[in-house]
């Protein structure tokens, strides 16, 4: 496994995030602590997950398999960089969701027990909230990180001006500020490109992809169909609108020896401000994938086939669409 920072911290990071979405709502929980022992053996060290994962919803249930998983071996806590998110609640009452300073300190504190650990190393604001100034957000966020609660925050789901609001807003409280961005990132939705990315570089923030495979539409998903194997979700949906990019995409795949799901994971691994695609396993064999993503080089022709199949908006705001 290859390792990089996240972001401008001196914190080292698998290229690889296993993403734990899946787990309780698709993959059970044994098979879930299988996945994270092979992720673990395989030098996958950043793990992310999220309040608000697992079924039902908003109860915790993945927190809680992960949770599980540290206490039944050793060590385990102390190899692996834990990143979760706050944002999402039941909404069985007012303040049990979003960012004000109350639902902050309650949902670290619900995390924190589900997960069985006295610290998370990530802690990322799941969606921007509109209606809480910035300054109670970082103060808030700031109690936390003195208290020895939270090492590093992330953001997830903002636009680029969220970001640069979030960062000067950070540097006014003298805080540290962002140190990760997740966003919806893949060949298939490069939006991106025009702001968010341009802001991360501009604040050495990290991007992490989340469905870096688009649903499963990057992932062979023509060659599966020929097997006589479907997918649902969304790359049933969308692949009427795109068969022909994804007729080309794997037909250049199989040129290059590489399965889809692997090429789409290191094209990420080679844009800029990019730390780790989240991988969401719901099995060993797409978890093994991922992994092996990390090796494959592409060379500065097969980036450019990849982006004549999927052309993204024309590289960074304001170039993009102006003089």
């Amino acid at each position: 496994m290859d390792y990089t920072h996240l972001g401008r911290s001196g914190v080292s990071v698998s290229k690889i995030c296993l993403g734990t979405m899946n787990f309780g709502s698709y993959t059970e929980p044994g098979d879930a602590h299988q996945i994270m022992d092979q992720a673990l053996e395989q030098g996958v060290n950043f793990f992310d997950t999220a309040n608000t994962y697992g079924r039902p919803r908003a109860e915790g249930v993945t927190e809680s398999i992960i949770g599980d998983w540290f206490t039944a071996g050793p060590d385990r806590r102390d190899k692996v960089v834990l990143a979760t998110k706050l944002y999402g609640g039941k909404g069985d009452w007012p303040n049990d969701r979003f960012l004000s300073a109350v639902n902050i300190r309650q949902a670290c504190e619900a995390s924190l027990r589900r997960l069985q650990t006295d610290h998370i190393d990530l802690y990322q604001m799941h969606h921007v909230d509109r209606q809480t100034p910035w300054e109670e957000i970082w103060e808030a966020l700031t109690v936390l990180r003195t208290q020895g609660k939270v090492i590093y925050f992330g953001s997830s789901n903002f636009a680029g001006w969220h970001i640069a609001q979030a960062q000067e807003a950070a540097r006014r409280h003298s805080a540290f500020g962002l140190v990760s961005e997740q966003s919806l990132y893949n060949l298939a939705e490069r939006s991106v490109e025009l702001e968010v990315l341009p802001a991360c570089q501009g604040y050495g923030i990290g991007v992490l992809p989340w469905s870096p495979l688009h649903g499963g539409l990057l992932s062979g998903v023509l060659s599966r169909q020929s097997t006589g194997r479907t997918g649902g979700g969304r790359s049933a949906e969308g692949l009427a609108a795109r068969r022909e990019q994804i007729e080309a995409f794997e037909s250049f795949c199989a040129q290059l020896g590489d399965p889809p799901a692997e090429v789409a994971l290191a094209w990420l691994l080679h844009q800029p401000a990019v730390t780790s695609p989240i991988a969401g396993p719901r099995t060993l064999e797409q978890l093994n994938s991922a992994v092996r993503a990390v090796q494959i080089s592409l060379d500065e022709k097969a980036l450019g086939r990849l982006d004549e199949i999927f052309p993204g908006p024309g590289g960074a705001a304001p170039e993009a669409y102006a003089w």
